[in-house]
Formats: C-alpha cells, sequence, structure tokens
C-alpha cells in the first residue's frame, strides 16, 4: 500500500489571503499590492509583468480603482496618503484575473500562492451559498411554524438579524466597557 504524503504547509495563511479579498464594484477582488506582497515581488514588477500581456487582462479580469475609490479605500483601511506612499489607483483582479496571473508570473512560489488564491475564493464562494441555504432554509422554517407561538418570532427575528451583513456602525462597535476615569488626586 502507497505512504500517504504529509500535507504540505501553505506558503500563506487562507486567513492572510482571504482578508486581502475586497468587494469593490459588486465584485470580490485582490489588489495589486496584496497580490505582489503574497507572490514575493515588487507590485512595480507585478503591474509590469501585466502591462506586457495586457490582451491576457480583459476589464471582466482586471480594472483601475478610480480616484474616488482609492481615497475611499483609504479612508476605510487607514493607508496613508502622506509622501512614500502609493500615488495611482491601485489594479484590482477578479478570481479570473487572479488566474490568468499563473500565466504571466512563472516562479514556483507564484503557482504555489495562486493554487492558494483559488482555494481561498473556492471557500468564500461555498460559505456564501451556505449562508443563502441557511437563510433560505429559515424562512421555510417560519413560514411552517407561524402562527403557532409568537415566541418563535424573536428567535427568528434573532437569527435574521445575524444572518444580515453588519453595517459601519456595528463594524466600528466596541465589545465590552470602559471604566469610567477618576479624577486626579491633588
Amino acid at each position: 500500500m502507497a505512504k500517504k504524503q504529509p500535507k504540505s504547509q501553505p506558503l500563506v495563511p487562507a486567513e492572510r489571503i482571504e482578508r486581502a479579498i475586497l468587494l469593490i464594484r459588486g465584485q470580490k477582488v485582490m489588489l495589486d499590492s496584496d497580490l505582489a506582497e503574497l507572490y514575493g515581488v515588487e507590485t512595480f514588477n507585478l503591474n509590469k509583468a501585466v502591462k506586457r500581456n495586457r490582451d491576457r487582462f480583459p476589464e471582466d479580469f482586471m480594472f483601475q480603482l478610480t480616484a474616488e475609490e482609492f481615497e475611499d479605500l483609504r479612508f476605510q483601511s487607514g493607508m496613508s496618503s502622506s509622501w512614500g506612499g502609493r500615488r495611482t489607483p491601485p489594479y484590482a483582479f477578479t478570481e479570473q484575473g487572479v488566474a490568468m496571473l499563473s500565466s504571466v508570473l512563472r516562479s514556483p512560489r507564484a503557482v504555489q500562492v495562486n493554487v492558494e488564491i483559488m482555494r481561498a475564493f473556492v471557500r468564500l464562494r461555498e460559505l456564501m451559498s451556505t449562508h443563502k441555504d441557511l437563510a433560505r432554509k429559515l424562512a421555510d422554517l417560519e413560514r411552517r411554524v407561524d402562527g403557532h407561538d409568537g415566541r418563535f418570532q424573536a428567535v427568528f427575528e434573532a437569527i435574521r438579524q445575524l444572518l444580515e451583513p453588519p453595517t459601519p456602525a456595528q463594524k466600528d462597535r466596541r465589545i465590552g466597557f470602559v471604566m469610567p476615569r477618576k479624577p486626579h488626586d491633588r
């Protein structure tokens, strides 16, 4: 019987990749700077390789953020806008664009990281599908229970709120409490 090969450790933690996947223009994308960091290359070199192969990256594979989108992204992520930082809006690569990068960047690291990124996109799709299935099953259950017991309505409402994506105000909300400051003794 053949001996099983031990599963190799990924070059990049899945959580790091998943944090780099953003929703821009209604599409899940990764920015050129995040991809360059994952691949272990300079952003300039990644973009240079893409520009040399521009015909491989149509608009649905890659697009450049507008100045407004870039400013919003800077504000949301706390990116520095001072000298030394990026001065031009980044390029955003869709899942297909990231897959196409594997034909442009041929290093062994790029190939391995690309596989890990593709797996992250698949996990994200599965998670979203599960979320939709859960919402549908909740609605079905609510219809069947409707009218039997008013106490279930509170439970359904609580579950529905958990299924909703957090609003910007909820994302910034801190958990815990703040101790009141004591006046300084003089």
